[in-house]
């Protein structure tokens, strides 16, 4: 039962190929919109925050639709115009939460896209309700006033219900290199002749990903994993200024691992590296001796 509740509904929309037709046109309009190379992009996915700015502009949303929802049934005739004022704030609130997600879900693809896709969807019609609502409050109709909010928070919940599979299911948001568990002790990971100068170079240490650059004679090393979407950064661009592009999203980062560009919040995992004895040998650079 557990297992319908939770991921049921969620795998077939996945599974709706149907819903491309109209995604696909809609996500290459958001992408356009929102370009990666745009500041703009790094903005709304949160990139100065160091942290994904949807998620918590949808607490502002729910919290206010919630509240006013509360004093609507429960706060009597003395709190009508306190839980107006808090359905406007939730719509105001709702416009920036939109554009992020919007700016987010550009990013996603398949199964993702469509989980996404109707995750905006339901929230636009969240939305609309709530405008609706306001409308007839302002009217001087109440009950019809409550009975949207009401509609509307209902819509806003499944559609919140969708996001949390999004993030906490599907890693949708998540530093996807969070749980990379590097060696603590010097590790070999590669002949040292086989790294080349200004060249992106992967390899393995225990199963994890590295990125190994040589750049004037120093070895750097990277989780090869994107913390955005997990893509691989050996597939992706050494720039001239020492700083290497994500081939899918466009993150940038330098050979520290601190980020240059979004869409990325969180910076690149980076370990000590070194060569001895004829080999790349890396380790956490938390380890000590």
């Amino acid at each position: 039962m557990e297992r319908v509740t939770r991921e049921g509904v969620a795998e077939r929309i996945e599974q709706l190929d149907i819903l491309d037709s109209v995604l696909k046109p809609l996500q290459q309009a958001a992408g356009r919109a929102v370009s990666q190379e745009s500041r703009l992009k790094d903005l709304l996915s949160g990139t100065w925050l160091g942290h994904p700015l949807h998620p918590p502009l949808t607490d502002v949303v729910i919290g206010a639709w919630t509240s006013a929802l509360f004093l609507d049934l429960l706060g009597g005739e003395g709190v009508e115009q306190a839980a107006d004022r808090l359905v406007s704030v939730g719509i105001l609130a709702a416009v920036p939460t939109a554009a992020a997600g919007l700016s987010d879900w550009a990013d996603l693809s398949g199964g993702d896209r469509r989980v996404g896709g109707v995750h905006a969807i339901g929230n636009s019609s969240a939305l609309a309700l709530h405008v609706f609502s306001l409308a007839a409050r302002r009217r001087g109709d109440r009950r019809r006033g409550i009975f949207l909010s009401a509609a509307g928070y209902a819509v806003a919940s499944f559609s919140a219900w969708l996001g949390g599979h999004l993030s906490f299911a599907r890693g949708v948001g998540v530093n996807q290199a969070a749980f990379d568990d590097a060696p603590t002790e010097w590790t070999p990971v590669l002949d040292a002749d086989k790294l080349l100068d200004q060249r992106l170079t992967r390899a393995q240490a225990d199963g994890l990903g590295v990125l190994l650059v040589l750049q004037d004679g120093q070895v750097h090393a990277l989780s090869d994993r994107c913390t955005h979407r997990g893509c691989l950064l050996h597939e992706g661009k050494l720039n001239g200024d020492a700083t290497v592009t994500c081939p899918c999203h466009g993150s940038t980062f330098r050979l520290d691992g601190s980020i240059v560009k979004g869409p990325a919040t969180s910076p690149q995992p980076s370990y000590s590296a070194r060569v001895l004895h004829g080999k790349v040998e890396i380790r956490r650079r938390s380890a000590q001796g």
